[in-house]
């Protein structure tokens, strides 16, 4: 029998005295979430609000691709509620945040996002990116106009491409499909988390054994690294 533990924390950071992050973690759905509210306060902490806010509205004993289905179609209807209520405060207002969806069922897992947090597997001592990010460096890191090393660094490291509540009018959610294995760890993070630690770093820390202590680890390690943005770090493990 498979059991599936998580834990999740998430921190305003070093330097911000609120947090547009907000995460949800639905274990009898098998749905996990992590937001990343943009622009400012108030309206980040609207936009990945109101999207775990309405992830907790569905309903539990869904199939697998019903729950996918769910998801993506709440996403759509967040997505529009967001653009609406950005042209109530101005026609150059933007209330949006990223996203990124973990979802289990029996022996499968998928991952729905939009934006630059991401999703990484951590398998038999190793780390993978799940996701891609939807960034203007990424663009450029694909085109071969900018080496990934020197991404972090770049004047416009922080201008996502994709958002929910973006001003594209329609959401378009990118998906990655596979096989849960035991053992297996899931890593959910804002990008304050991604872009303060080295892949080597998080590797390192989650393959420390005690599980419930890996979010607080890796919060800790990016405090220590002075992190500007909010952090959150959610993690899910597949026992067996």
């Amino acid at each position: 029998m498979t059991v599936i533990k998580s834990w999740a924390l998430t921190d305003p950071g070093s330097v911000r005295k609120y947090n547009e992050d907000s995460m949800l973690s639905r274990p009898e759905l098998g749905l996990w979430v992590v937001a990343d509210g943009a622009g400012g306060h108030d309206s980040g902490e609207v936009a990945s609000g109101m999207i775990v806010d309405e992830l907790a509205r569905l309903p539990p004993n869904l199939t697998a691709d019903a729950l996918i289905a769910q998801v993506s179609a709440t996403l759509s209807q967040v997505h529009d509620a967001l653009r609406a209520k950005a042209l109530t405060r101005g026609s150059d207002v933007m209330i949006a945040s990223t996203f990124i969806a973990l979802l289990i069922s029996g022996k499968n897992f998928t991952c729905l996002w939009a934006g630059d947090s991401r999703a990484y597997l951590f398998r038999n001592g190793t780390l993978s990116q799940l996701t891609r990010d939807h960034s203007l460096v990424q663009e450029l890191i694909d085109l071969g106009k900018l080496a990934a090393a020197d991404a972090e660094s770049h004047p416009h490291a922080n201008i996502i491409t994709r958002a929910v509540g973006s001003d594209s009018a329609t959401l378009e959610l990118d998906r990655v499909n596979g096989a849960v294995k035991p053992g297996d760890r899931f890593l959910l993070c804002s990008d304050g988390l991604s872009k303060t630690l080295s892949q080597a770093e998080i590797s390192q820390l989650l393959g420390i054994a005690d599980g419930e202590m890996t979010p607080k680890n890796l919060i800790a390690a990016a405090l220590g690294h002075k992190v500007r943005d909010n952090v959150t770090a959610l993690v899910v493990e597949i026992q067996a």
